[in-house]
């Protein structure tokens, strides 16, 4: 039995401190923000999105777990584009109803598609909410004079160029056929592509326009043949690519170095095209997760997922990460404010150095080249 007064209040006041310890060090966010990530979650394109939408996931759990941004829970939103232009102006439509109707709304990953993020950005440059495109690459999206958009991605001015340079100068090649698809994003990378090999000095025999989702090329295969390069450079997507690389190896056309865009740095194109997709070639915005991410962050995503991460995966949580920085940085979830602090970011996420210029562009981008080797990935530029 303690008889004096004053020890007793000395060790309920420890006590009381060890109790509240925990607590502190875990305190659970108050109120709830929302932050919306439009990709395709259906059609052609679903596991692109669903890996997107997964690494936005991990993000949040992992701000919540921390106690919140700026204290509040945050909630993500899944919503499907369906890679479809006048479907991702609807859910710009539905976002700016939520938003009209009292929810908070601190900001928006997407979209996955330049052409989806060009349409609705009509209606996203309006709202007070912040763009983070995890992988829109067309040109002009970010020469609009947008206040509110960022993308965590190089853009196909630099993967155009890399990408030529690539081929030219480490392959060797002279003649390179441009196969492009015909969508915003295929059009304009297609078009450099030919700009910048011509510049390096190689030519362009021939240049051809496929359909996306595009799984035939009967009428392709012999105007490529007839142009007789000595690569093929394909701006597509991880659906039309691998079928095209299975119908050159059918034809007698296996042996041509095939290099495709980021739109195919998907397992599925793996996949999909099966025994001919050993030694394509496949550039990429960032690193793939297993060289970007330690098991940890693997089995995180697992367990939030049920699934394993993908290429996006981290495209995703990079997106997500530039938001909540540039809101803790503000100390606000007004748009101007956060638009201002993220121009104002230099940090490192999964994907690469997060420094922006006042266009919404990566002060420093990236592109990777992958080749596939045993049927997985292997970087080979840089090495």
């Amino acid at each position: 039995m303690i008889k004096n007064t004053a020890n007793k209040i000395l060790i309920c006041a420890l006590l009381l401190t060890i109790l509240l310890l925990p607590a502190c060090g875990s305190k659970k966010p108050s109120g709830e923000v929302f932050i919306y990530v439009a990709v395709p979650l259906s059609g052609f394109q679903a596991n692109g999105g669903q890996t997107v939408l997964g690494g936005a996931r991990l993000m949040a759990e992992r701000i919540n777990a921390a106690g919140g941004l700026l204290g509040k829970k945050v909630t993500v939103i899944g919503v499907d584009d369906e890679s479809d232009s006048d479907t991702a102006v609807a859910v710009a439509q539905e976002i700016q109803k939520a938003l009209d109707e009292g929810q908070e709304i601190v900001g928006l990953v997407g979209h996955l598609n330049s052409g989806q993020t060009i349409a609705a950005m009509k209606i996203y440059q309006n709202l007070p909410l912040i763009v983070v495109t995890p992988t829109a690459s067309e040109v002009s999206i970010t020469q609009q004079g947008y206040s509110n958009f960022f993308r965590v991605n190089a853009n196909d001015t630099i993967q155009a160029r890399v990408d030529a340079e690539f081929m030219v100068n480490t392959l060797g090649v002279r003649r390179v056929a441009v196969v492009y698809n015909d969508d915003p994003y295929g059009i304009g990378l297609g078009k450099l592509m030919a700009q910048d090999l011509q510049a390096l000095g190689a030519e362009v025999p021939v240049s051809i326009q496929v359909a996306v989702e595009q799984s035939t090329f009967a009428k392709e295969i012999p105007q490529i043949r007839d142009a007789s390069p000595d690569a093929i450079c394909c701006a597509g997507y991880e659906i039309e690519a691998p079928y095209l690389r299975l119908s050159l190896v059918e034809n007698g056309l296996g042996a041509l170095p095939f290099l495709a865009s980021d739109g195919a740095f998907l397992s599925a194109t793996i996949d999909e095209a099966g025994a001919a997709a050993e030694g394509i070639y496949v550039s990429a915005f960032g690193p793939s997760p297993a060289q970007a991410v330690d098991q940890k962050w693997i089995r995180e995503y697992q367990a939030v997922e049920y699934r394993n991460p993908d290429t996006y995966s981290i495209n995703g949580y990079s997106a997500l990460a530039v938001l909540a920085e540039g809101i803790k940085k503000a100390k606000s979830f007004d748009a101007a404010k956060v638009a201002a602090a993220i121009r104002e970011l230099d940090f490192s996420a999964p994907i690469g150095r997060m420094s922006f210029d006042s266009q919404g562009d990566l002060k420093a981008p990236q592109i990777y080249v992958f080749q596939v080797r045993n049927a997985e990935f292997v970087q080979v530029f840089p090495e």
